[in-house]
């Protein structure tokens, strides 16, 4: 796989880590949910030069996960809004943010808490099923090919529990 191909490649995640998988992008997108939206306000938060900051910004605009809007004119200046697709990222984000909480956080604690507005708790985000809203672990999640896959492209997870249950 080439990284500036990924985009193409017949795997979700791969799609995925070929629009928002570098470091930058994941910086941008955390200054997003925490309501930036301005060039200037992205490069003093993040320290980013102004060509990685364009280049970047150009790409989440381009493939529909931020849009820009003109707020001034003359000269034109933007902002940069989240869509409902860079919106769906925030299950993502949050999913990072909650790894570092537990495995990245040092004696001084989190860095941020989140609170929910409706109940007002201070909450941990976690994953669950869609179906049956248990806790999702890895240990009790299995793949098999999509509509989507490759022919022949089954997923060695599957084999091997199939493998280890007619054992």
């Amino acid at each position: 796989m080439k990284w500036d191909t990924l985009e193409e490649e017949p795997c979700s995640l791969a799609r995925t880590i070929g629009v928002i998988g570098d470091r930058w992008t994941l910086l941008i997108l955390r200054e997003c949910f925490l309501r930036t939206r301005r060039f200037e306000a992205f490069q003093s938060a993040l320290g980013i030069t102004r060509h990685l900051l364009a280049e970047r910004l150009k790409k989440l605009v381009r493939t529909g996960v931020l849009r820009r809007i003109p707020y001034q004119e003359s000269p034109t200046r933007y902002e940069y809004i989240l869509t409902q697709k860079g919106l769906d990222l925030y299950p993502i984000m949050m999913a990072l943010v909650h790894w570092g909480d537990t495995h990245m956080v040092d004696e001084r604690g989190r860095p941020l808490l989140h609170e929910h507005k409706n109940c007002g708790k201070l909450f941990d985000p976690v994953m669950v099923c869609s179906e049956c809203r248990e806790p999702l672990l890895a240990k009790e999640v299995i793949t098999r090919p999509g509509p989507g896959a490759r022919p022949g492209s089954e997923r060695r997870g599957a084999k091997a529990k199939a493998g280890k249950r007619a054992a």
